[in-house]
């Protein structure tokens, strides 16, 4: 796993960010990043529209970690029940997040999962 897979910071930040170089996405599957919203603790290193602090929600039963919000999505890996996940985002019926265990980023059915307590 690269320096990106490490868990990120979720402190907003107070100063004034600026871009310095291409982004480096050799990490993909490990990196909440996408077009147009991105983990907080990328910001400064990846500019997106929108950066989102992670919501922490627990998997109410076994479900497909998927490569797309959608049924047909690529099947990444099995989430546990029980097992915490990084949610970034909720649409159509998709939450676009982390797995905490591994910090694996793709979508599961919102139906699933529950917010943390």
């Amino acid at each position: 796993m690269t320096a990106e897979a490490s868990p990120l910071p979720v402190d907003v930040p107070t100063v004034q960010l600026s871009l310095c170089r291409p982004s480096d996405r050799s990490d993909k599957p490990h990196l909440p990043v996408r077009g147009d919203l991105a983990h907080i603790g990328l910001a400064g290193r990846y500019f997106v529209p929108h950066y989102a602090v992670p919501m922490p929600h627990v998997l109410k039963a076994a479900a497909t970690l998927r490569d797309a919000g959608r049924p047909d999505g690529g099947p990444l890996r099995t989430l546990a029940a029980g097992e915490v996940f990084d949610v970034l985002d909720m649409a159509g019926g998709w939450a676009w997040g982390q797995a905490k265990s591994d910090l694996l980023v793709g979508y599961v059915e919102l139906t699933v999962i529950e917010a943390e307590a």
